[in-house]
């Protein structure tokens, strides 16, 4: 990295990393130039992780990028089947994208962990066992978390590094909220869209589906959640706004319902820090939308579960996260695919521009080789390093679904890594690892067999309920009251009450594991 690099801002650094990654991709996964000089335009974002932030050993990791600006109309959601992904926006895409990275993590981090446990008990001596280590997770100390936390939760066995943080870089504002003076100032005709419904909308309103806005309907309404942006005569969709997600995480942490069976939420699994270009903040909106001063305000200080003290670092809270900016000029020299301006000199207003229907999905390999969470499709295995980054996987996404396939008729080989179906039986396959290593051989010492007691004990608590489960409905419901699924839930139930008018995008939870299984053979 040469000086000029290093002495950078950290947003200028991140900024750089995630387009090197994404200059780094096939030209298939880009929106295309017309022969006119206009070009298709693509929401892009990423994920990196700074580790030992602000120390002479800081190194940025590359975690996830995307690419998207589709989603699905409501009237879709129940053929989805657990294999078409509702919500294609890049930002949303990024964080699904971070939850499939994080659970390779921990797949490969058990994997390394048992082959120890292995090695150690085939050699004559004890002491040539190592213990595992990954850049980005450990297990998690019980010890040291019971003395601030309530014994009756049993949180998950692992937990994020203490020295890793994780930005989100985005190349234009969070569509809803957080950019609604940008839509406003961007209007030739400043009239908000018109919404039909039956009923006139207050600030105050319960939740209804007639009453959830439009992406830029009505400006003079502000700080309540809004459906996804689309064009007027195209059919609506349930899909929340990415400024009311990313809001909701604040509350909920990065960890998705699969990695909150893995993961503890300590306070490093929240955002540390959203980077757009300075002209795409409006620091109005970005205050009201995440602040501590704005719409999240009822929320500062609470925790879930309620624990007074403040050394306490796991459990759920509302955690703000800082806004950072990257110049203008550096991104527009970055990145050729971003929405053309609607201004009056501007060349590029006066042609045609339409947003790119394709999305591309990258992340990083985990840190342990031997992890299988690698689909034998993917097409990872045409781009096996991406800026000396090794590829966990790499899809191309058309309307929910891998290139090539339809999301009218969805089956398990054109469903994404990212799909509910596909995180759901990576999890399952977590657990199916413990469960085939984790054994009390006939004949082994009594250090092998407490190691193992030990580790079967720690790990298959928290997942034992996945094995009655039959209904991805049932996976998402916590299965106790005291459990730690029981307290996300009662986090996320609050926070959407705070985000007035949030609607559930329901339909798509009666299914199981059995649509993965493909009954269509394939042509030889």
């Amino acid at each position: 990295m040469s000086e000029a690099i290093s002495t950078a801002p950290l947003s200028s650094r991140i900024a750089l990393l995630v387009h090197s990654h994404f200059d780094a991709l096939p030209s298939r996964n880009k929106p295309s130039i017309f022969p006119d000089g206009s070009r298709e335009w693509i929401p892009m974002t990423g994920i990196v992780a700074v580790k030992g932030e602000s120390t002479p050993s800081e190194s940025l990791h590359c975690i996830a990028v995307t690419t998207g600006a589709k989603c699905l109309s409501a009237s879709h959601i129940p053929r989805c089947r657990g294999l078409v992904l509702h919500d294609c926006h890049a930002e949303i895409l990024a964080l699904r994208a971070f939850n499939y990275w994080l659970l390779t993590e921990c797949h490969g981090f058990l994997a390394e962990e048992l082959d120890h446990s292995t090695t150690s008990h085939k050699s004559t001596g004890s002491e040539n066992r190592s213990n595992s280590t990954s850049p980005f997770i450990r297990r998690r100390n019980r010890l040291e978390h019971e003395r601030h936390a309530p014994a009756s939760i049993d949180w998950p066995p692992f937990e994020l590094q203490p020295d890793v943080k994780f930005y989100m870089y985005c190349t234009c504002a969070p569509c809803g909220d957080a950019s609604m003076e940008l839509c406003m100032a961007s209007q030739n005709d400043a009239t908000p869209w018109e919404v039909r419904r039956q009923t006139d909308l207050g600030p105050d309103a319960e939740s209804a589906e007639d009453n959830l806005l439009d992406g830029r309907a009505h400006f003079s309404l502000l700080g309540i959640v809004r459906r996804k942006p689309a064009r007027t005569d195209a059919e609506s969709t349930r899909s929340k706004s990415c400024s009311d997600k990313i809001a909701l995480r604040q509350v909920s942490s990065l960890l998705s319902c699969e990695t909150a069976r893995l993961v503890a939420p300590t306070v490093n699994a929240y955002l540390a820090g959203l980077i757009l270009p300075e002209d795409e903040i409006s620091r109005v909106a970005c205050d009201r939308s995440f602040g501590a001063n704005g719409r999240m305000s009822p929320l500062v200080g609470r925790s879930w579960p309620d624990i007074k003290d403040e050394e306490s670092q796991i459990g759920f809270r509302f955690q703000p996260f800082d806004i950072l900016s990257v110049s203008a000029e550096e991104v527009q020299a970055l990145w050729p695919f971003a929405k053309p301006k609607s201004t009056a000199d501007s060349e590029s207003a006066s042609k045609k521009s339409k947003p790119g229907n394709v999305s591309a999905v990258w992340t990083a390999a985990p840190s342990y080789s031997h992890s299988c969470a690698i689909s034998p499709d993917t097409e990872s295995k045409t781009l096996p390093v991406l800026r000396r980054s090794e590829t966990g996987i790499y899809e191309t996404l058309i309307n929910g679904v891998k290139q090539g396939n339809k999301a009218s008729a969805p089956g398990a080989r054109g469903a994404s890594s990212l799909s509910r179906a596909k995180l759901w039986a990576l999890l399952n396959d977590i657990v199916a690892l413990r469960a085939c290593h984790v054994s009390l051989e006939p004949g082994a010492d009594q250090s092998q067999t407490h190691e193992a007691r030990t580790l079967q004990q720690d790990f298959g608590t928290s997942l034992r309920a996945l094995q009655n489960v039959n209904t991805y409905g049932d996976f998402k419901r916590a299965e106790r009251q005291e459990g730690p699924l029981q307290v996300r839930e009662e986090a996320i139930r609050d926070a959407r009450k705070v985000l007035k008018g949030w609607v559930p995008n329901t339909g798509d939870e009666d299914w199981g594991l059995d649509v993965l299984v493909d009954i269509k053979k394939r042509k030889r």
